[in-house]
């Protein structure tokens, strides 16, 4: 059997030889060109990414992230623990979906080297090698990392996002379940449970569950178990979520750690009498974007207190079609503009916190960002793919996918601190680029030919990161301050917060930690 395959791949190099000096000349519009193949050249499509390389290496991020992995192989043909995570971060860096993508990076001749790997593992072996990670040991070591490229940055008053999205999925995997699938219903899918740092897009923790275990109730020990392993300074100022986790379960497991929050009633018959009994009272307040307020305090069935609760309406504009059945026929009445009817949208908002009803409504509003995280991290990172049959590797790469998320995230806000750029954005611009690497005088040289239009702003980007790192490097190694990893936090938070924190006096909880809007 041996013999038939080497015998089949000696055909196919032939043939490829052969077909390669048929094309020794194209035909162009322009005339001949001469075609040369290279298959020994140290180049990379991805030119500028030796910065994002630098950043990891300076911070200590990946290091540590490799030292602490708890993948042990037996075999002495084993690939190394470096060469499968490396491999794995460059993957996800480069925004593939599935593993079969990882071939395209197997031709890398510069970053592979650049991270310390000896080569690019094949899909196989990658796959195999995150079988082989115990699970509770990898959700913990994966667990830890991502706390280290969240925590230090929450030196000031901050908002925890706690929302669910779904990964629909076309095979017959582990967990692979009909639920709830707003887009397409029927079709099994699986469940992740994140939470988010509000405003900074960063991804605290996340799990992925089966599709059928979408509720609060699935969230809730995760979301405990969070809070619990952070400290008191560490806590968030405020747990945000939408109607889903307005439930007396979560309110309640939240009062009783102290832990302040603000969520959306879902519109049942007791909420939607009590805005019956509210709709004509006292005068309504300005709750900002068309928004009209007023608090009072509602317990609903099941409650054990009364809590404090913002109804919120807005005036609804244009005319409206009402759509309904009567004995099997379906009926349409219009609302004509000339009849004297207001039409109003409303929600409830229950919370604990003792702000003003615009302040409350404004929160809650700023929630909306979360969706943005998750179209990001499903649409231009991998959370949409990189599926296996068992739920294990699943969780393992969605934790991964974060991580890189989060790194990839930081370093570019170092590089352009005045906004915010997705993946989509911020990829090309600071990835992209043909590099090759050449040896002379026993020195590595990296020639980069951009191939971005705005290529001198991701010159300057990229420089002022790699200026920043140097300095942050020679102060920690000549006064033994701040490690680079800190002095890099440090800066991004006086960045997003405007603040210095080289001087006294921090912010106070009305306050709390959001990112600047431009």
């Amino acid at each position: 059997m041996g013999e038939v395959k080497r015998r089949r791949k000696l055909a196919l190099k032939t043939s490829a030889e052969a077909v390669s000096e048929a094309l020794g000349w194209l035909e162009t519009p322009t005339g001949k060109l001469q075609v040369r193949w290279n298959d020994a050249g140290a180049v990379t499509p991805f030119g500028q990414l030796p910065f994002f390389i630098e950043f990891l290496n300076l911070t200590g991020l990946f290091r540590d992230w490799v030292d602490s992995c708890p993948l042990v192989y037996q075999s002495p043909n084993a690939p190394s623990g470096r060469d499968l995570l490396g491999t794995w971060l460059l993957s996800i860096l480069a925004g593939h979906k599935r593993y079969a993508h990882v071939t395209s990076i197997r031709s890398d001749g510069v970053n592979p080297g650049l991270l310390g790997m000896a080569k690019v593992v094949s899909e196989d072996a990658l796959r195999r090698g995150l079988e082989k990670i115990e699970e509770a040991a990898g959700i913990a070591w994966l667990r830890e990392h991502l706390a280290r490229s969240v925590l230090p940055l929450l030196k000031a008053p901050w908002i925890l996002d706690v929302d669910t999205t779904v990964k629909v999925l076309y095979g017959k995997q582990e967990g692979a379940v009909v639920g709830f699938n707003p887009k397409k219903p029927g079709r099994p899918s699986h469940t992740y449970h994140s939470y988010l740092v509000a405003g900074l897009r960063l991804v605290l923790e996340t799990e992925v569950l089966a599709g059928n275990e979408s509720h609060a109730n699935h969230t809730l020990p995760g979301l405990l178990g969070l809070l619990d392993r952070l400290s008191p300074e560490q806590r968030p100022y405020l747990v945000r979520g939408d109607c889903g986790f307005g439930t007396d379960g979560v309110i309640s497991a939240l009062e009783d750690r102290g832990q302040p929050y603000l969520f959306k009633l879902r519109l049942t018959k007791r909420v939607k009498q009590y805005i019956e009994r509210r709709f004509f009272g006292e005068p309504w307040s300005d709750a900002g974007a068309g928004w009209q307020g007023v608090e009072g305090e509602l317990q609903l069935s099941g409650w054990d207190r009364r809590r404090r609760v913002i109804l919120m309406r807005r005036l609804l504009q244009g005319e409206v079609l009402l759509a309904s059945e009567d004995s099997g026929q379906q009926v349409l009445a219009f609302i004509e503009e000339d009849i004297p009817v207001q039409r109003y949208e409303y929600a409830v908002l229950v919370t604990s916190l003792p702000h003003e009803v615009l302040t409350i409504a404004q929160l809650y509003r700023d929630r909306a960002d979360a969706e943005n995280s998750f179209d990001e991290l499903k649409n231009q990172w991998g959370w949409g793919g990189f599926t296996t049959q068992d739920l294990h590797r699943c969780q393992l790469t969605a934790r991964a996918v974060a991580l890189a998320y989060n790194w990839w995230s930081l370093f570019v806000r170092l590089a352009h601190p005045k906004a915010r750029l997705e993946a989509i954005t911020s990829r090309p611009l600071l990835l992209s680029g043909i590099g090759e690497r050449t040896h002379h005088a026993r020195q590595q040289q990296l020639t980069i030919t951009p191939i971005h239009g705005k290529q001198a702003l991701a010159k300057s980007l990229l420089l002022r990161v790699s200026t920043l790192l140097k300095e942050w490097q020679s102060g920690a190694e000549q006064l033994k301050l701040k490690t680079v990893w800190e002095s890099a936090c440090d800066y991004l938070i006086q960045i997003l917060t405007r603040f210095n924190w080289l001087t006294p006096g921090l912010p106070t909880p009305d306050n709390p930690l959001t990112e600047p809007t431009h």
